[in-house]
């Protein structure tokens, strides 16, 4: 049996990269997954139709900018309209922008926040008012693993990803008893258009992942196993935690090398 049959799951920023492969991942182990993201309506068609073909009657899809409150709150209507319900929300959505901190403007901080945080605060908001009255439901958060990194010149991502981790910590024990588990799983570096920067060139594919533990970057599908794992009942006694899934770079790799003895 699989895992995740008759779960009713959104997903936002689904259309590409990590998002997709967990919606994907979702469908495969039986799920019904609605997709939503901020992009054109014929990018989400194109993405529903071609899963549609494999897995008939499972997907949906609408347009949702988690910046906007009142097409987050729609969102949930329409698949407690469409679906009776949500019993997984996975909020992937995400953006990032660079520049050194003292150059770094505050239209862009916000515009990072109000997606990576803001957003799914929105989106947790509403999806657990549904859970309560369903007396169940699953949270995961698509975190980093600069929620505990620091990533010098990108100041609005780190904080919107520390924040995020905060953020999970706080739903999960003020719902614990209530029937929710929310988590976070934070990817290191993945293949993804996000990181299209270093992932079609070669030598600077190389430079990332010499400094990855593993010696690669991961996939969106190896990321996307442990966000079906959390949102499965394999993880019934967990939340409240962050998972990370970086190839061992959170193991503070200078330490490999003995060099402070």
């Amino acid at each position: 049996m699989k895992r995740l049959n008759n779960r009713r799951v959104l997903v936002t920023g689904a259309t590409q990269g990590i998002g997709r492969a967990i919606a994907e991942k979702f469908l495969a182990e039986g799920a019904t997954v609605l997709l939503t993201d901020f992009v054109e309506d014929d990018v989400i068609n194109g993405v529903t139709d071609n899963l549609e073909s494999r897995f008939p009657g499972l997907v949906f899809g609408k347009r949702l900018d988690v910046e906007d409150e009142r097409q987050v709150i729609e969102g949930f209507q329409f698949i407690r309209d469409v679906l009776g319900g949500c019993d997984v929300l996975v909020n992937n959505a995400g953006i990032n922008r660079q520049s050194p901190s003292e150059l770094f403007s505050a239209s862009d901080f916000d515009k990072v926040l109000a997606v990576n945080l803001r957003g799914a605060f929105l989106c947790s908001r509403e999806a657990i008012k549904l859970f309560l009255k369903q007396g169940s439901g699953v949270i995961i958060n698509n975190s980093s693993n600069h929620e505990l990194i620091p990533k010098p010149g990108f100041i609005a991502y780190s904080a919107s990803k520390g924040g995020l981790g905060n953020l999970t910590r706080t739903l999960a024990l003020e719902y614990a008893d209530k029937g929710i588990r929310v988590n976070a799983v934070a990817p290191g570096a993945t293949v993804t258009p996000l990181n299209a920067s270093w992932t079609g060139d070669s030598a600077k594919r190389k430079k990332v992942e010499n400094h990855i533990p593993l010696g690669r970057a991961a996939s969106p599908e190896e990321i996307a196993g442990v966000f079906a794992f959390l949102a499965s009942e394999e993880a019934s006694y967990i939340t409240g935690q962050t998972i990370y899934v970086d190839g061992g770079l959170s193991l503070h790799t200078d330490f490999k090398t003995n060099w402070s003895s």
